[in-house]
């Protein structure tokens, strides 16, 4: 029912500001509940409690609702139906059914609880308002009134304005012998129709026993928080309170009571600077005391971006670490003007903040430090609606660009593949995406200038289009268009966590961060980068250039004996030429002909086929540095020189093919080939300068 309900709204508000609405309201659901409904087949217990409740259905009316689990699970065993009391329970539980309890007659004249209809009174007795009678049951101490039961001790007038109301007077005949009626089970003789024997009328002499039952509301709390006319909030402060009590009623409507409220906003900006580090959520939620399971709610519903000012706040107000001060200098019975004096406020601050943040729950005032941050964080909240939400024109606008349809020259709809049901999580791997128009934020943002110069309204930057697609409760684009996006991700990732961090064979010394700052502008030579290219059957082509010169050298990788004869083994040799040992060997060959000044580093991919970087580095002298993940931009002239290599080697070719003559071949021809960068000089008399700068006198050589 509840997933039907979001289902009706959903094209209007989205799902996410539904959920987020449901869950102020109480009502517990998650925007990933709600997508696994739609997309997830039932579950088996689903299965297995759907055929249960129909059996325990049937049994229960067979019974005539007189059944509770305890009896139906037995039905069931009976009827060869093996289910566990507890799952009965649960499931009864669940539908609202109940049997009647031993040995208990009803309290109250109205059929509830139990599906079986109310007995009959065994005694005749009426209120009537109309006509008051001078006793009831026989006893002059009980008489109608007309708001109630009127006894001697227990008057209306005790009772609160709110909870007046008779519900009902219930007679049950007490003579000596009597037994209160049996409920036995269906069958039995005390349940048989026509076998149950009935009370006697009630005679002269025969006292009754006579209850009263008031029907109330749950608490006065209760009745409070569900009233919405706010404009009467200072109606209920006692005439005699004082009158800056009702003046901070008037200003402020009751709170909700948090439970145990969320951490401060101290603490949340601590946990954000944590994540701006780089490190996981998790990391950063244990660092500042709170579980990891909140951690992850928090980076989640803030779309991994943070949602409050990571600045803290200005001195005109009271900090967390103030209200502790308070709160235990209150406790020792210290008066207002000297907590003002300790702490340096205006009494002023501190009086108010003792009314107005104090914890009430407990019926009476008192002041804690979390409930009264809690209490101030929330009377400071100034939200604003999004402009996407406001603004509908602009807003199908951004989501025409985001998510229109693919069309042909003369409009025909291109339905494009049919992708998976997004589960909110990050585009499939190597799977059908949906085909839209796709424009990113900043193209969208700038577009609107061209489109619409003169209509001022028809502006939004491309950081609210991302808000609104990341950010939960924002109530403007569906939450699920951000796989329209080109990344597909459905959580911002902080930048320095896509940066290089130590992982598997990549320690923390040979980060790019830590590669010496003279290669980075070309000025020295000697600092190399490499990758692979890689080919059909896992073959492969090493490539390693040199940044000053643009010099190229090839690398030969031929596959090892027992390529497409021996079946490959987990965490066995690598026969396809480029492993871990076949790699060094290889490279080793290479960087060895080199003099020791021409091979200073060597910036590689994140790619395992270096993973023996340490012995490459012992052999050779040549420090490893590995680039951040995804990062290419860091081996600019390997790309460069990959690109013109596949002139020679393109994609979806055999690569083993070519020996190594043939390679050194296709490497002195583009080493002999001019560059722009280089002043129209080739790769090679670069590198022959180099050289020949080398072996000037004094300056010390190697072969």
């Amino acid at each position: 029912m509840l997933v039907d309900d979001i289902d009706q709204h959903r094209d209007r508000f989205g799902v996410e500001p539904i959920c987020a609405v449901l869950k102020d309201a109480g009502v517990q659901i998650a925007p990933s509940t709600y997508y696994a409904a739609r997309t997830r087949p039932p579950s088996p217990r689903a299965v297995r409690d759907a055929e249960l409740v129909a059996e325990i259905k049937t049994a229960h009316k067979a019974n005539l609702g007189v059944y509770g689990a305890r009896k139906i699970h037995a039905e069931l065993n009976r009827e060869g139906v093996q289910v566990a009391r507890c799952t009965v329970e649960r499931l009864m539980r669940a539908e609202g059914l109940r049997g009647i309890a031993r040995d208990k007659t009803r309290t109250t004249t109205r059929g509830e609880g139990a599906e079986t209809e109310r007995p009959e009174d065994k005694g005749e007795a009426e209120v009537r308002r109309d006509r008051p009678e001078p006793a009831v049951g026989g006893r002059s101490d009980l008489r109608p009134h007309a708001r109630g039961l009127d006894r001697r001790g227990v008057r209306p007038g005790r009772l609160q304005p709110d909870d007046r109301g008779l519900a009902g007077i219930h007679l049950v005949a007490h003579r000596p012998g009597a037994g209160r009626p049996r409920h036995g089970p269906v069958g039995s003789p005390a349940s048989r129709p026509g076998r149950h024997r009935p009370d006697p009328p009630l005679g002269p002499g025969i006292a009754g026993r006579i209850q009263l039952v008031v029907a109330t509301l749950r608490s006065r709390r209760c009745l409070a928080m569900a009233r919405s006319d706010w404009g009467k909030k200072a109606s209920d402060v006692p005439e005699g309170a004082r009158r800056q009590w009702r003046a901070d009623r008037a200003l402020r409507p009751p709170m909700r009571s948090p439970g145990r409220p969320e951490p401060s906003r101290a603490v949340q900006r601590q946990f954000w600077r944590l994540i701006a580090t780089g490190i996981t959520s998790a990391e950063a939620a244990l660092t500042v005391g709170v579980s990891v399971p909140v951690g992850s709610r928090w980076f989640r519903h803030a779309g991994g971006m943070p949602p409050i000012s990571l600045t803290e706040p200005s001195g005109r107000y009271l900090s967390f670490e103030e209200r502790e001060e308070i709160a235990l200098l209150h406790a020792q019975q210290v008066g207002v003007r000297e907590i003002a004096r300790r702490i340096g406020r205006d009494p002023g601050s501190i009086s108010r903040e003792l009314r107005r943040n104090a914890a009430t729950r407990g019926g009476k005032q008192e002041y804690r430090p979390l409930v009264a941050q809690w209490k101030a964080q929330q009377a400071a909240k100034r939200p604003k609606p999004a402009k996407l939400a406001t603004n509908a024109r602009l807003r199908e606008y951004v989501q025409e660009r985001l998510a229109g349809r693919v069309r042909r020259p003369d409009g025909a709809v291109v339905v494009g593949p049919e992708p998976p049901a997004w589960k909110g999580l990050n585009k499939p791997h190597r799977q059908d995406r949906r085909w839209a128009i796709a424009w990113s934020p900043e193209q969208i943002s700038h577009r609107l200038k061209l489109d619409f110069p003169d209509d001022e309204s028809m502006r939004i930057s491309h950081e609210a289009i991302y808000q609104s697609l990341f950010i939960q409760g924002r109530g403007a684009l569906h939450r699920e268009l951000v796989t329209c996006l080109r990344t597909g991700r459905a959580l911002r990732q902080p930048r320095a966590r896509a940066q290089n961090r130590a992982q598997g064979h990549v320690s923390a010394d040979v980060v790019f961060s830590k590669r010496p700052a003279e290669a980075a502008d070309r000025a020295v030579p000697g600092h190399w980068e490499g990758d692979l290219i890689i080919g059909t059957g896992r073959s492969a082509i090493g490539t390693i250039v040199e940044r000053k010169s643009r010099s190229t050298l090839l690398v030969h990788l031929p596959r090892l004996e027992g390529w497409g004869e021996i079946p490959p083994v987990k965490n066995g040799p690598a026969l396809g030429g480029y492993g871990a040992t076949a790699m060094n060997t290889a490279l080793t060959a290479s960087m060895a002909k080199l003099p020791a000044q021409l091979r200073k580093t060597l910036t590689w991919d994140r790619g395992k086929e270096l993973s023996g970087h340490a012995q490459f580095a012992l052999e050779t002298g040549t420090r490893v540095f590995f680039a951040d993940p995804h990062s290419p931009w860091q081996r600019p002239t390997n790309e460069n020189t990959n690109g013109l290599l596949r002139q020679y080697f393109p994609k979806g070719t055999d690569l083993s093919r070519w020996s190594a003559g043939d390679l050194e071949a296709v490497a002195l021809a583009l080493n002999n080939r001019p560059r722009k960068s280089l002043g129209w000089k080739t790769p090679a008399e670069v590198f022959e300068e180099q050289l020949r700068s080398l072996q000037q006198p004094g300056v010390a050589t190697t072969d």
